[in-house]
């Protein structure tokens, strides 16, 4: 077995003292994958404490220097990308092909395309008589989850690590493998010590990172309850937090729209990586009038889904990342089934390969708006169908939760469709079918979080403005 059994503090490789340790298993096999060891408060210690040092050299480095360096960490995950790929299908569950683009090449792009904005963006702006100029946040606490391991890490870390900040990084204890590349990569890269720091643990580690006094920000992404507790936390110091949470997110289908392209695009989102996504569209929103024929073409589009071993490149449905995951997903299911609504394909006795933690793909018909399948995140392949009489009905539908990620509008044209994607509460809304863009600003309203990540907006997530007046 796999043993992580190393922190990165102060640009060196410390071995973990603590006794705890969580086990990780092969998501499609339930076989033993390694052992994590996790860290405690000391740890975090040390390592803000290297970052508060590094802050000062790091930011008089200049942006170019910085930016040089993420290109080189880019080359240096590029380099181990396959090696990744597999760790990550393997923790999580998502069918290799595209872990290899969704989980590694995506992330890696997204470093380059930060190191990019050190030739466009302006770090200094004269307003009047004065003088802007966007200075770092500071010593910065990043606190990223299991399912995109990767991607939530280089969301935070190459934003910060631009604008001049120094991070601790608390990864998941769950998805261990992307911040054991990282590591490899920071040290092939040779960034400067203590400019990133990495801590194994679980909430004792996020607990000290969040409440240390010499934190600046915390950046988390994670679950809204979690969210919740550690923006209680924050705010004793009035630490800047920057959240992204949970969602539950709506495809809205207009009368005269594209019914079939609207159902495969919602199936879609709503099983990757086996629904364990926080933007994922988990609700979809279709006229009376229309709910026969969106019935019969979920039904179709979900036969032909195939779970099974996530490195077979025939594999659409993976595993989900372990046991108690199936078993939370399995309670929404039952509860589900307990409402009475139309169970329209899956369900608790859909087969499912023998081993694994699988979970197969779900739709439920006429779901009561009040329910809790209507109004809760799942995080796994359940999508819940809701009609509308009226379109006024359907927006109503559609911003009746506390979430607000994301949203898709489907409708007879663009200009009609962006009509109702203005009456929608939610930080991302997609027009019949356009693709995502990651220069756009991600994050969410209500419940689903506080700031953005991607493109310029996440790397202003990191700076604070500083007004110089002059006598002029």
């Amino acid at each position: 077995m796999i043993q992580w059994n190393e922190h990165l503090i102060n640009g060196a490789r410390r071995a973990v003292r603590e006794g705890r340790t969580v086990r990780i298993h092969d998501a499609a096999t339930e076989a033993p994958l390694g052992e994590v060891h996790l860290g405690n408060a000391g740890d975090v210690d040390e390592a803000v404490e290297a970052a508060r040092l590094a802050l000062p050299g790091w930011q008089q480095m200049g942006v170019d220097a910085r930016a040089a360096l993420l290109r080189a960490v880019a080359d240096a995950l590029e380099s181990m990308g396959q090696d990744l790929a597999h760790g990550i299908s393997r923790e999580v569950g998502m069918p290799l092909k595209l872990s290899q683009r969704i989980q590694v090449e995506a992330p890696i792009a997204a470093w380059r395309a930060t190191a990019a904005l050190a030739d466009t963006f302006s770090f200094v702006s004269e307003v009047g008589n004065s003088r802007v100029t966007q200075v770092p946040v500071g010593v910065v606490a990043a606190i990223t989850p299991w399912n995109y391991p990767l991607h939530q890490i280089t969301g935070k870390l190459a934003p910060a690590l631009l604008a001049g900040c120094t991070v601790v990084l608390k990864p998941s204890e769950l998805a261990p493998a992307a911040s054991a590349g990282l590591m490899a990569a920071c040290e092939r890269a040779g960034l400067p010590p203590g400019v990133l720091n990495i801590v194994l643990g679980d909430a004792e580690v996020g607990h000290a990172l969040v409440t240390h006094p010499d934190v600046h920000m915390v950046s988390f992404t994670g679950s809204t309850a979690v969210g919740r507790k550690v923006a209680a936390l924050a705010a004793g110091d009035m630490k800047r937090v920057s959240m992204e949470l949970g969602g539950k997110s709506a495809a809205m289908v207009l009368p005269g729209a594209d019914l079939a392209r609207a159902v495969k695009a919602t199936v879609a989102s709503c099983f990757l990586n086996s629904g364990q996504t926080c933007s994922a569209i988990t609700r979809l929103i279709v006229s009376r009038e229309d709910y026969p024929a969106c019935r019969a073409l979920l039904a179709e589009a979900v036969a032909g889904m195939r779970m099974g071993d996530p490195a077979d490149a025939s594999t659409r449905i993976g595993p989900l990342l372990s046991a108690l995951q199936r078993e939370r997903v399995l309670a929404h299911i039952a509860e589900a089934e307990q409402g009475g609504f139309d169970r329209i394909a899956g369900g608790p006795d859909a087969p499912v390969p023998e081993h694994g933690y699988f979970v197969a793909p779900t739709i439920y018909g006429n779901v009561a708006p009040d329910s809790r399948l209507a109004n809760e995140e799942v995080f796994g392949p359940v999508l819940a169908v809701l009609c509308y009489e009226t379109v006024e009905d359907a927006i109503a539908l559609a911003n009746g939760t506390r979430y607000g990620l994301a949203a898709s509008v489907w409708a007879v044209d663009e200009a009609s469709g962006e009509a109702v994607a203005n009456a929608l509460r939610a930080g991302q809304v997609d027009v019949n079918g356009a693709r995502f863009n990651a220069a756009a600003p991600f994050g969410g309203f209500g419940m689903s979080g506080v700031g953005r990540e991607g493109g310029v907006y996440g790397l202003e997530e990191f700076l604070e403005p500083r007004a110089i007046q002059f006598p002029r």
